[in-house]
């Protein structure tokens, strides 16, 4: 599948953006704003249907508002009211109200599906992007002034950068940096996700996410429109093996888990329809090497558990767009880049790392503590530390990068840039 495409200066630089994820998507939003021609090659032959609910603040809410995408979010965005701990019966045994927590987020919060967040920045894509499916990337040859990316559907792109946008399992970063166990940090998880009908379930969950009170495992519920029924769950594991049936590795680690468990793994879909994925971190001394350069999980995966992988994604995308706009080089581009978005990189991983032991407490103790900590959060000022906590220090750097006036760089991105964007960049926010 490929979206028509005729650039309309042959001189504007060119990228080639392997993954048409979250990520991928809004460095190719962005990439176009500011001139580039831009091909995005995605290696799965559609967009992928399977994912998760997210909650998506912080950085990446800041760049959606500024590329004009935060509308449209909004709209496939889902209410809730609280999150609620239940325990084998059903029973509440703790809450937290989410509206509470989305003003001290300052209410620049929404909770969306993974696939839906993906629609919203791919039917934003601006004229100069050229989006393929069924084209993975197969090999990398790097130039002293370009590089050329080989594809499975033959062709041979030459491009004035490669972006690896392609996932913690990323292909790009395995053909550039090496295998991936050199770069992932396991953090003792393994999660699923899927989605079912059932109207019953769907009118028990009210606009409310339940989520059981476990130890070992942990399964949690929201409803979505028209009766469908979402699922996200997670287990302690040291394997970092995948299973080849995803169905079977959660029957196994949820089914004593009581309450409406049982229900959802008689109802779980084909393992086709199933996410199923190890939690981790990806760390990395550097990013970018020649002409290629890495973004969103593939070099800064917070963690599923964290809940920020999207906003990072994001946030990120629009730092190296924004950077590369105002650099002379690209290689200038790519170092303003990490030096600007590796220290909320590193705070974010660092609250994650601190997160993930009380998003599936490890002990009775800190099960109670965690309790405890959610009931107090309904108390003034409680509730920003909790936010806090559970999100890492805010950060400013993607408003003030936005702040910042762009004043046309001179050198290999420059010159042709500003050739490109004659006629066809979408205005500045």
């Amino acid at each position: 599948m490929s979206t028509p495409h005729t650039p309309r200066h042959a001189h504007a630089p060119h990228a080639v953006v392997a993954g048409a994820g979250i990520a991928g998507l809004a460095l190719a939003h962005r990439l176009a704003h500011h001139g580039w021609r831009v091909t995005v090659a995605e290696r799965a032959p559609g967009p992928r249907p399977q994912g998760y609910m997210i909650d998506f603040f912080g950085p990446g809410y800041d760049a959606a508002r500024i590329m004009g995408v935060l509308p449209r979010i909004r709209e496939l965005g889902h209410d809730f009211d609280e999150a609620v701990l239940v325990d084998e019966q059903g029973r509440r045994r703790a809450s937290l109200g989410f509206r509470r927590f989305a003003r001290a987020m300052g209410g620049s919060l929404v909770s969306i599906m993974r696939p839906d967040l993906e629609l919203a920045l791919r039917e934003s894509l601006p004229e100069g992007v050229e989006l393929v499916y069924g084209a993975a990337l197969t090999g990398v040859e790097e130039h002293p002034d370009g590089v050329q990316a080989h594809l499975s559907d033959g062709r041979v792109l030459d491009a004035d950068l490669l972006a690896g946008a392609d996932g913690i399992h990323s292909t790009v970063r395995g053909l550039v940096f090496g295998p991936q166990e050199e770069y992932l940090l396991h953090l003792g998880f393994h999660t699923g996700a899927f989605v079912f009908e059932d109207a019953e379930l769907h009118t028990r969950l009210r606009g409310r996410f339940l989520l059981t009170d476990s130890l070992g495992a942990q399964m949690g519920f929201y409803g979505l429109a028209g009766n469908r029924v979402a699922v996200f769950a997670v287990h302690r594991t040291e394997d970092t093996t995948l299973p080849d049936d995803p169905r079977w590795a959660l029957r196994e680690a949820c089914s004593g888990l009581g309450w409406l468990v049982p229900r959802a793994l008689e109802r779980c879909p084909e393992p086709e329809h199933v996410y199923y994925d190890n939690v981790a971190q990806s760390r990395m001394d550097t990013w970018s090497k020649g002409r290629v350069v890495l973004l969103g999980d593939a070099c800064q995966a917070v963690s599923l558990l964290a809940g920020q992988g999207a906003s990072m994604g994001v946030g990120g995308a629009f730092v190296l767009a924004e950077e590369l706009a105002r650099a002379g080089t690209v290689r200038e581009g790519l170092e303003r880049y990490e030096a600007r978005w590796r220290p909320v990189v590193a705070e974010r991983q660092r609250a994650a790392r601190t997160g993930t032991s009380w998003f599936l407490p490890s002990s009775a103790m800190r099960l109670r503590l965690r309790r405890l900590v959610l009931g107090l959060a309904a108390l003034p000022g409680v509730d920003r530390w909790v936010a806090s906590a559970m999100s890492g220090k805010p950060s400013r750097v993607v408003e003030d990068l936005a702040a910042t006036p762009l004043v046309e760089p001179v050198g290999d991105v420059g010159a042709s840039a500003k050739e490109g964007r004659s006629g066809f960049e979408a205005p500045r926010p």
